[in-house]
């Protein structure tokens, strides 16, 4: 048996590897780029000139000391001049960098809105069943850290990818125009040396990666322990849980110093590789001056123009690393581009609905369980106006009733129908406008009670929105508020009762104006007095529309014109309140028993 461990497994850092299909996928992001591609352009014009402007600077430097030594160089004569014209370069370099800095980060700001608001859009549109196998945090993800990796791609790493391009191909190739033979020599010598630095620095990196996962799991001992401290104080566990957390720092302590220890070898390597790669540059190129192959200022033009390949040489190594990070955080996002929205028809002729409704041999399993059934064969029907209530164990099957009428999900077998026609032949916004929905727990948004009512329809006036709160018994508790209407709820209601919070959801509901209301018990879990002033402002709402009530205390159902009794997915029992309860050892009167008992 596996060892099971308390903290849950760290992520491990997403890389991906670099070829021709993570590629494309990176580059189906820059789709969202294609409407400011003007500016890109600017940028991408701005970045050759810059680049090409800082390397004319050794070239310029290498004349200067030419000229210092008394030796006649093409295009100057004095000193001054070329001083002048080193100036003037880091002008002009510094105005196409300020150019292409801004250019880049205008475009890449520009793009990642765009990306951000096409990722919301997306997500906000996607099924329920979607939904169902993924967390709110996983989603949130997507947009904050993995549009962040993008973000340092579209303003930096393109543009150093690029500006490091430039800097090799183009110093490459003056180098071996200023100097072939030592550009011979420092091909065969400095190349393995940066290349040994990237290899030690990766293995570097690695260790410190090690190290964060390893303090990361440290914290979660924390973390854990915080939040259970009432359950470490019952059984007397606070040794245990600072042995747990001293464990988990020594493996950090250790790994640290391995990596401290590695780290100072590898400061030493650089400093060894870098300056015994300049010093052998500079013995062969010192011979080839002393045996007049090349002037002083060629050989310092040259030595410049190779740390500036080395530079680049270093450079690339990083950029590969954040296109691993890019490459995958654009997999993610575009696994959720691609995911295919809900069916939305166009709009219907005549969207506003009577209310009868109809499940026609309706057979549904969830898309997580195929091989469970939850409804089997379900067949009711429902009159415009009529009063319903939905009454069964837990699991059978009334809540799913209610997930298909609002067509959360797609039905497996049959058919549901709304004033005889299929619901999947409505455009699915203005079907959904015709059902309104008062839950058990009432969800509000963190805003004012004002934007939570008209949530219901964001174009009420303020009479009718006034209106909506008074039907709902919601306006004497909202004018004792000092801001009233404008009264902050707080972050998902908090700030409210349970029963305000209801109160507020049914003015919602009456602002929607819906033809088909459903209640889930909205009443189950308040006291007696928000219970009755609740309960009269539902009365209110069911007036002339059909109402399907998920009945939990079954109390409250007695006035209701039927009772579907839903049993294993189908309808075991049907009829009023006085009907079902002359059943002899009927589903629904051993339940009302069973309350009754418990009371």
């Amino acid at each position: 048996m596996a060892k099971r461990t308390f903290a849950e497994p760290l992520q491990v850092e997403d890389k991906r590897k670099i070829n021709k299909a993570s590629l494309k996928k990176l580059i189906g992001i820059f789709r969202f780029m294609l409407p400011h591609k003007g500016l890109f352009i600017v940028g991408l014009v701005c970045l050759a000139l810059s680049s090409g402007t800082v390397l004319s600077f050794p070239y310029l430097a290498g004349q200067l000391l030419d000229l210092a030594s008394g030796k006649t160089v093409p295009y100057f004569t004095t000193i001054n001049q070329v001083a002048i014209a080193l100036m003037v370069i880091l002008l002009i370099q510094g105005f196409f960098s300020f150019m292409r800095v801004y250019a880049f980060s205008v475009t890449s700001e520009r793009t990642l809105a765009d990306l951000r608001q096409g990722i919301f859009q997306k997500i906000i549109w996607l099924p329920i069943a979607f939904f169902d196998t993924r967390r709110v945090g996983e989603l949130m993800s997507r947009i904050t850290s993995d549009v962040g990796t993008l973000q340092d791609t579209f303003t930096v790493t393109l543009a150093e990818l690029l500006r490091q391009s430039l800097t090799l191909l183009i110093g490459v190739g003056i180098i071996f125009f200023l100097a072939p033979q030592l550009t011979i020599f420092m091909l065969f010598t400095f190349p393995v040396l940066v290349i040994l630095a990237l290899v030690f620095g990766r293995y570097i990196r690695n260790l410190s990666k090690k190290t964060q996962d390893r303090l990361a799991e440290s914290n979660v001992v924390v973390e854990e322990s915080l939040q259970s401290i009432h359950v470490v104080k019952a059984f007397t566990n606070e040794a245990f849980e600072l042995l747990r957390f001293k464990r988990s720092l020594t493996e950090v302590v250790k790994l640290a110093i391995q990596a401290a220890r590695y780290r100072g070898l590898f400061v030493s390597f650089v400093i060894f590789a870098l300056f015994g790669g300049i010093v052998a540059v500079g013995w062969y190129g010192a011979l080839l001056v002393q045996s007049n192959q090349l002037s002083v200022g060629e050989l310092f033009s040259f030595i410049i123009y190779t740390s500036f390949i080395g530079g680049s040489i270093a450079g690339l190594g990083d950029i590969y690393t954040q296109l691993q990070r890019s490459i995958g955080a654009s997999e993610r996002i575009l696994e959720i581009l691609d995911q295919e929205d809900e069916a939305e028809l166009p709009a219907s002729a005549s969207p506003k609905i009577k209310g009868d409704i109809a499940f026609n041999h309706v057979s549904f399993a969830y898309p997580g369980r195929p091989e469970f059934e939850v409804l089997k064969d379900l067949n009711f029907s429902i009159q415009a106006g009529e009063k319903i209530a939905l009454v069964g164990q837990s699991g059978s099957g009334k809540s799913t009733i209610i997930n298909l009428l609002l067509r959360f999900y797609q039905i497996n077998t049959g058919t549901i129908a709304a004033d005889g026609v299929n619901i999947q032949s409505f455009s699915l916004t203005d079907y959904r406008k015709n059902i309104g929905i008062v839950p058990q727990e009432v969800i509000l948004f963190g805003g004012t009670i004002r934007e939570n009512i008209s949530y219901g329809n964001p174009a009420a006036t303020e009479e009718e929105i006034v209106e909506a709160a008074q039907k709902a018994n919601a306006i004497e508790f909202i004018d004792r508020f000092p801001e009233k209407l404008d009264t902050l709820v707080g972050e998902r209601g908090v700030k409210l009762s349970g029963g305000q919070r209801q109160r507020i959801a049914i003015a919602r509901a009456i602002l929607k104006d819906p033809a088909i209301l459903i209640l889930d018990e909205a009443t189950s879990s308040l006291d007696s007095h928000s219970e009755y002033q609740v309960q009269q402002a539902l009365e209110k709402l069911m007036e002339g529309r059909t109402s399907i009530i998920i009945a939990h205390r079954l109390s409250t159902i007695k006035k209701v014109d039927r009772i579907f009794v839903i049993n294993q997915g189908q309808l075991a029992e049907m009829g009023s309140h006085g009907e079902l309860t002359q059943l002899n050892n009927g589903l629904y009167s051993n339940l009302l028993k069973m309350q009754l008992h418990e009371q």
